[in-house]
């Protein structure tokens, strides 16, 4: 057992960075539901039940605005239709974690993809519940955030113009952060190619789903077309062994 880390403080510790984030992420949209006058009640149900970071912040004018529910979904599924190619490249991951998969699923946030999807686990640590604590410790976050908002809010007027922003913000350090880690770029400079091809293309209403596409074929090709390589290498080893 000597060696071996107590895998609660193993998941608090990886998702360490994000709790920073999210602690002031989830503050700013608890300062903007408790100026809308939506309260603490609305907001705390907002991020345990919904807990989609860019989606709650723009449930805040859609609601303000009372639109019609079937808009509400369309947008929440543009706004969200990256997750669908975050769940695909987790499948392998989460294919054995039982019962937690349902919560795994629901709370795949950018952030704590960002974390799970490059995680070495140790071999002595079952992988599901490191994956599940990393998920729980994420979103416990965001709700005492969004907690510390609401009282915050609820106590000191002060202009909120720009706190919406800070998921951007977060995003952006999130991408700095892997393109330094990473030795790999080739990824990361498709989706900001791809990205930006497709704003040119479809305007900013609409480039979402076909910049999501785009890079999903760019990868899927460059990975089909990496395995051909390794195999053909393998082959002819194994033929000049042969001979």
């Amino acid at each position: 057992m000597k060696g071996k880390r107590n895998i609660y403080a193993y998941a608090f510790e990886k998702s360490f960075p994000v709790m920073v984030g999210y602690l002031f992420l989830g503050a700013a949209y608890g300062i903007l539901m408790e100026t809308g006058g939506y309260g603490i009640g609305w907001a705390l149900a907002m991020s345990v039940f919904v807990y989609a970071g860019s989606l709650q912040y723009a449930s805040i004018p859609m609601l303000a605005a009372s639109v019609h529910p079937l808009y509400a979904f369309l947008m929440a599924i543009m706004i969200n239709a990256r997750h669908l190619f975050y769940g695909i490249s987790m499948l392998g991951k989460y294919h054995d974690t039982g019962r937690k998969k349902p919560y795994l699923i629901f709370s795949l946030t950018d952030e704590t993809f960002s974390v799970v999807c490059d995680e070495k686990v140790p071999e002595y640590m079952n992988p599901g519940k490191l994956y599940f604590l990393i998920s729980l410790f994420d979103q416990s976050y965001w709700v005492l955030g969004t907690l510390m908002g609401c009282v915050i809010g609820s106590f000191i007027t002060f202009n909120s113009s720009g706190l919406d922003f800070a998921l951007t913000a977060l995003f952006v350090v999130i991408f700095t952060s892997q393109w330094m880690e990473q030795k790999n770029h080739a990824p990361a400079i498709t989706g900001v190619a791809a990205t930006f091809l497709c704003l040119q293309i479809f305007g900013e209403e609409f480039f979402i789903i076909p910049s999501m596409i785009v890079i999903l074929v760019i990868l899927i090709a460059g990975y089909f077309h990496t395995n051909k390589k390794d195999e053909d290498t393998v082959s002819g080893e194994e033929i000049n062994y042969g001979e």
